[in-house]
């Protein structure tokens, strides 16, 4: 018998993390240029389909199938998802009550785990990147990247970061986040800079649609968060206290330094350090107490701040709406202080964090697969972004002309503003 209360909660926390990434086709919309609003929101969208298809088909089977014997991949058992409903027939003869919840349910939440994921990936290259170049590198990156990095630290025993390195990711500091900034550097960096990169300065068009995207990945992240105890109890009410307290001390202290740097407090800004806090807090949602999510939360945004404001600008990288800066940085924080205050009876592993015990073994953890992580998300995310390049001729950026006039028109057809175009 399953619990009902962990099931309906499983089922609740699937659809809020669904709910992101619309929310960050607003959040990236608003923080684009208004002639590319459209491509920017298609791009988000075209993720959310290419994952939902090859999800079922091989995407869930190289993450989660196979019997544990490579700690890199999962398996090829579980190919189109054949045996869920199958294997949703004999859990029900299931009596002796270990079963919380149906394990296809497991199916669809990592699903949107990996559509947010995806998603996050096409910020950096908004504005000039080939729609299909980029959906071909999707198709590929989701089950050659995301899936075997996602069995290599939550696939149980014999995972390579999770079990073998001992590393802990409550909810995708290394899945989710550094795998989708470090990814959308290495494809921003093999596309170049936007047409005035360097000469002029960017702003986002719609601040609304800003606050609107950060608001419901806020709202959606609770469920990223404490769905990732897999059940209604203590630890996912903690992780759901974490993600508040993280986000709100990141905006807050966003503010600040704008306030401080530019003499204005930003609605952007706030927006962004919400978004930050949210990405630290995710490695470490059910390992740390409430004072120690402020902290993570007051730390991050300096780290963000810096990375976007002169680190961009100093390499000169046109990560366009700062996936890397914001998403990759933050969840190398976020693993990092793991290390430090994750409170020892909360741990996965036999370590705890070092404010806590002293000894500094889930500290080197961390750090090691932070570097394992970004190691085979830029190695594998440069073939990908070679081959994909090849496939394209040696070009997978949209021609000057396009560029200039906007993407929206140019590749779609569509106006985000019509009227501000005088078409109507």
């Amino acid at each position: 018998m399953y619990d009902t209360g962990s099931t309906a909660f499983m089922l609740i926390c699937t659809m809020l993390v669904l709910l992101m990434t619309p929310g960050l086709a607003f959040f990236y919309g608003g923080l684009s240029r208004r002639k590319n609003v459209v491509n920017t929101m298609m791009m988000v969208m075209a993720a959310l389909g290419i994952v939902g298809v090859v999800w079922i088909i091989c995407g869930w089977t190289f993450a989660y199938g196979g019997d544990g014997s490579i700690p890199f991949f999962g398996g090829f058992d579980q190919i189109g998802c054949l045996s869920a409903v199958q294997d949703m027939f004999v859990e029900a003869q299931d009596t002796t009550g270990d079963l919380v919840y149906p394990a296809i349910v497991n199916i669809g939440f990592q699903m949107a785990f990996a559509m947010i994921t995806t998603a996050i990936i096409t910020g950096a290259v908004a504005g000039r990147m080939k729609f299909g170049a980029l959906a071909l590198f999707l198709v590929l990156w989701v089950p050659l990247i995301y899936a075997p990095l996602a069995h290599m630290v939550w696939g149980g025993d014999g995972s390579l970061i999770g079990d073998m390195i001992g590393a802990l990711d409550f909810a995708g500091g290394d899945v989710v986040h550094i795998s989708s900034g470090v990814t959308g550097l290495v494809l921003c960096l093999l596309l170049g800079g936007r047409r005035g990169f360097g000469l002029m300065s960017y702003r986002a068009h719609n601040v609304p649609f800003v606050l609107l995207g950060a608001g419901l990945l806020w709202f959606g992240w609770f469920g990223f968060n404490a769905g990732s105890e897999f059940q209604a109890d203590g630890v996912a009410a903690l992780a759901l206290l974490n993600t508040v307290a993280a986000s709100a001390a990141a905006s807050l202290c966003w503010v600040v330094i704008e306030r401080v740097k530019v003499g204005k407090a930003t609605l952007v800004g706030a927006a962004t350090g919400l978004v930050a806090g949210l990405v630290v807090i995710t490695p470490a949602a059910g390992f740390v107490e409430p004072w120690a999510a402020l902290i993570m939360g007051v730390i991050v945004s300096p780290c963000c701040y810096f990375a976007i404001s002169f680190l961009k600008r100093k390499i000169g990288y046109d990560d366009a709406l700062d996936a890397f800066g914001c998403h990759s940085v933050g969840g190398v924080v976020g693993g990092i202080l793991t290390g430090l205050f994750c409170v020892p009876e909360l741990s996965w592993t036999d370590f705890g964090g070092l404010f806590y015990t002293g000894d500094p073994s889930l500290l080197g953890s961390q750090v090691l697969g932070i570097l394992v992580t970004l190691v085979f998300v830029v190695v594998g995310g440069l073939v990908l972004g070679l081959i994909v390049k090849a496939l394209f001729r040696g070009n997978i950026r949209v021609s000057e002309q396009d560029e200039a006039a906007g993407l929206d028109v140019s590749v779609h057809g569509e106006s985000a503003y019509p009227a501000y175009l005088g078409l109507d």
